[in-house]
């Protein structure tokens, strides 16, 4: 009877309360929100960054592939967002999605940096409860000014490699 009664505090117990996900301490999803002015395709130093951005973070079963999360959030003046999760998402494929730009002439999502995977768990050692995603963009639909001057630098370090 001792051993059944350990073998429950021990293996069934843990298992009863790692399931109900809910977290001590909130996990905060934190990230960047650009202007690519010259259409490059990532930051350079034309890039501005863009307020009042709508970002939304989704969360989809890893077998399923069924949406299970979605919350959303907006940038500040200086384009960073943060997206707070009281929830453990450890079986669960999580990115962070441009959702609406709030300038009209810059409106259009850069392919490859529409999204941004995120992992929200406190069960894989990081110690940190902020998860940083990637920097994520929309672009204008002409580039600005002195946009080609600046490409060509990038093009001439290229030549040197």
């Amino acid at each position: 009877m001792a051993k059944v009664l350990l073998f429950i505090a021990l293996c069934v117990l843990p298992a009863l309360v790692s399931a109900t996900r809910i977290l001590n301490n909130q996990l905060v999803v934190e990230g960047y929100v650009y202007c690519d002015t010259c259409r490059a395709g990532f930051e350079t130093p034309k890039t501005r960054s863009l307020a009042d951005a709508m970002v939304r973070l989704v969360c989809s079963d890893r077998k399923s592939g069924q949406v299970v999360f979605k919350k959303e959030g907006y940038t500040d003046k200086t384009g960073k967002y943060q997206i707070r999760v009281s929830e453990d998402h450890l079986d669960q494929i999580c990115d962070a999605v441009l959702v609406k730009s709030s300038q009209l002439g810059c409106a259009t999502m850069s392919p490859g940096r529409e999204r941004a995977r995120v992992i929200l768990t406190n069960f894989n050692g990081i110690s940190s409860t902020t998860r940083y995603a990637n920097a994520m963009g929309f672009m204008v639909d002409e580039p600005e000014a002195g946009c080609a001057e600046m490409m060509k630098m990038y093009q001439e370090d290229e030549e040197d490699v």
